[in-house]
C-alpha cells in the first residue's frame, strides 16, 4: 500500500470510529488526509469501497494472525491461548478498526451484512479450533458455536476494559485474567 493510500485507510478509520460511517463525509476525509477529491478516487471508487477495505483488511489480519500463532501449538488450549491473547493486542493496537467493527455489526444495509459475514467467518475459525480440541479431547464437551462466540465476545469485553482503565492496558495482565477464567472453564479436569 502506498504512502497516500495508507494515509486515507488510517485517516478513515479514524474518522469512521469516531463520527461513524454515515457522519463521516468524502470532503472530510480529503481535508482530514490533505489530498483533492481525484486523488482519493484514484485509490478508492467511493466511502463503500473504503469501508469494505477497511474491514477486510481487519478481518484478514485477525484471521491470518490466528493461522500463523494457532499452527505453532499442537495442544488446543494452548490454540485458545493464543487466539485470546492475538485478539487483546488487536484491540490494544487496532482500537479504531474494533469499534468500526463492532459498531456497524448490527443492521441490514449491506456494510452492515459485510461485517456480519466477515465478523461470523471469523467466529467459525475459531469454532472450528474448538471443534477439534474437543473431538481430540484436549476441550471440554460444550457448545462449540457458542464458546467459539464467547472467545470472540473478549474482543467486546477487551475495548471495554480499555476505555475504563484510561491509561495504558497492561495486555498481559488482562490476558492472565481471560486465562484465570476462560481458559480454566475450558479445560478437562
Amino acid at each position: 500500500m502506498n504512502k497516500t493510500k495508507r494515509k486515507i485507510f488510517e485517516t478513515s478509520m479514524k474518522l469512521f470510529a469516531e463520527k461513524g460511517y454515515d457522519a463521516t463525509s468524502i470532503e472530510e476525509i480529503t481535508a482530514t488526509v490533505g489530498v483533492a477529491k481525484g486523488t482519493l478516487y484514484y485509490h478508492f471508487s467511493s466511502k463503500e469501497e473504503i469501508f469494505n477495505f477497511l474491514v477486510e483488511e481487519g478481518i484478514k489480519l485477525l484471521q491470518n494472525s490466528v493461522d500463523i500463532k494457532t499452527a505453532k501449538f499442537s495442544n488446543y488450549i494452548d490454540k485458545i491461548k493464543a487466539i485470546i491473547l492475538i485478539q487483546i493486542k488487536i484491540v490494544s493496537k487496532y482500537e479504531d478498526l474494533i469499534t468500526i467493527l463492532l459498531s456497524q455489526f448490527w443492521g441490514h444495509e449491506q456494510r452492515h451484512q459485510k461485517c456480519q459475514k466477515h465478523i461470523l467467518e471469523y467466529i467459525s475459525q475459531i469454532e472450528d479450533i474448538v471443534k477439534e480440541g474437543m473431538e481430540v479431547g484436549q476441550i471440554k464437551k460444550g457448545n462449540p458455536q457458542a464458546i467459539a462466540s464467547e472467545i470472540y465476545g473478549l474482543i467486546c469485553s477487551s475495548l471495554v476494559y480499555k476505555t475504563r482503565e484510561k491509561e495504558n492496558t497492561d495486555i498481559m495482565k488482562l490476558y492472565k485474567e481471560f486465562e484465570n477464567t476462560v481458559i480454566e472453564g475450558l479445560k478437562i479436569k
